[in-house]
């Protein structure tokens, strides 16, 4: 097992359980939803579209992983 199958099953295992969580809400609200006609658009999202979209979270998570796999290179490669 090489150095990035470890963090590689991190990030897998916490897409899935982003993924997992994200679709349950969706199941429970479109039970909801098929109760009644119309719904209207919830307070959270009119007020923050897009602190509740799950791929820009994916897109966060990526950046932040790929930042500490450069620091850590750097740091361990310095020739001090």
């Amino acid at each position: 097992m090489g150095l990035w199958t470890w963090p590689l099953f991190g990030v897998i295992i916490f897409i899935c359980a982003v993924g997992f969580y994200t679709t349950k809400r969706i199941m429970v609200f479109e039970r909801k939803r098929d109760q009644t006609n119309d719904s209207p658009i919830p307070v959270a999202i009119k007020d923050h579209p897009f602190t509740l979209n799950p791929i820009i979270w994916v897109y966060i998570a990526a950046l932040v992983f790929v930042t500490i796999l450069v620091g850590y290179f750097y740091a361990t490669s310095s020739p001090y």
